[in-house]
């Protein structure tokens, strides 16, 4: 027994069994191409399928991880490990008001082989239309929302499709929903990945007070955009939302609009019709939660005729368009604010016609801004 502990010590240390837990992909792939060719065990089936699993993992952590991580850390008080309990919930009172300043990014997490192979199921794409001056502060507004995000998520909240390369200097955060960063662990997990609560607070202290070369992302038609996704849509709720206009003109900071070509492509959702009563009560849960409940369906993991929670592998394309300067105005006027307003959708349009084209769409597709 001695002998072959000494044995896998000397194969695998430490440091390559965690490289080999974290590193996903990378070193599973290394291993099996050492064994025997075999048809179910073809490199790029296993790769295929790491993609899915990458995936699908964040799908699952969107719709229970919080409730998840509350309910065991609450079993934990009525076990011998209440202590571990009682202290992240002491450290996180302490910790309460981090995500509302600035958070606590991880380049390390960032940077997991996880999200590369996230990247390459769909695959997800980031394109680069102008520079952006580090010395400057941004606000992006992010189009479509679709179901889960998932072009915003990949682009701004990890490294794989190296934003930080594409644009040195800048430091994207993306902006979701408050109400998960005051989930345990959840939070945390959240925040490392740049992700901050979209509250005004939060948004002000990334502009104001984090010096420059920031990048907020801000995804407008939120939840309510959510409940017109569908493959081959093309409709942005944007013509009332004019609150990040003002924020923007508030702090100096560029607006840049983005478009996500694919987005609405992944999934398929039964669409209720405005006065329905389907419809009344996804908007209410809207109003009292912060996200519409949608009736979507995606593939199976094991097979692409079946259903299931899996989104179909869709090239997703987020463009970044060119950046409308705006200048510094304390109390803005109504009528300041309209014409920013209108400067930004006109760009959206504008970004949207130069690229639909070549990104899937046909010649005839416009966009439509509720």
């Amino acid at each position: 027994m001695s002998g072959a502990i000494t044995i896998l010590r000397t194969k695998i240390d430490l440091p390559d069994l965690f490289q080999l837990c974290l590193g996903a992909g990378a070193s599973i792939l290394s291993a099996l191409s050492n064994l025997p060719s075999l048809p179910w065990l073809a490199r790029s089936k296993i790769e295929r399928h790491l993609q899915m699993i990458s995936v699908y993992q964040w799908v699952i952590t969107f719709l229970i991880m919080g409730i998840t991580c509350t309910m065991v850390l609450f079993y934990m008080f009525f076990t011998n490990l209440w202590p571990i309990a009682a202290l992240y919930f002491s450290w996180l009172a302490i910790d309460w008001n981090t995500p509302n300043q600035g958070g606590r990014r991880s380049e390390w997490v960032r940077n997991w082989a996880v999200w590369r192979y996230f990247r390459e199921y769909f695959p997800v794409r980031l394109v680069k239309t102008h520079n952006l001056d580090p010395n400057r502060n941004y606000i992006f507004g992010y189009h479509p929302h679709g179901i889960f995000c998932f072009g915003a998520f990949c682009n701004f909240g990890t490294e794989a499709t190296g934003f930080s390369s594409k644009f040195p200097g800048i430091r994207p955060s993306l902006a979701t929903l408050a109400g998960n960063f005051r989930v345990p662990i959840l939070r945390d997990y959240l925040m490392s990945g740049g992700i901050f609560p979209v509250t005004r607070d939060a948004i002000d202290f990334l502009l104001s007070k984090n010096g420059s070369g920031n990048a907020v992302i801000i995804v407008i038609g939120g939840a309510a955009e959510s409940l017109d996704c569908n493959p081959g849509s093309n409709i942005v709720t944007l013509k009332n939302r004019k609150g990040f206009v003002k924020i923007a003109l508030q702090n100096g900071a560029d607006l840049v609009p983005v478009y996500t070509f694919g987005e609405n492509e992944v999934y398929h959702q039964i669409i209720f019709k405005e006065g329905s009563l389907m419809r009344a009560i996804q908007k209410r849960f809207q109003k009292l939660i912060g996200f519409a409940p949608v009736v979507f369906q995606g593939r199976g993991f094991f097979s692409s005729n079946s259903w299931g929670l899996v989104p179909y592998a869709k090239p997703i394309n987020t463009v970044v368009g060119e950046p409308i300067t705006i200048p510094q105005i304390e109390n803005p006027s109504p009528e300041e604010v309209d014409s920013y307003h209108k400067m930004y959708v006109f760009s959206l349009i504008k970004l949207f016609n130069k690229y639909k084209t070549k990104f899937g769409c046909s010649e005839m597709a416009r966009l439509e801004v509720i």
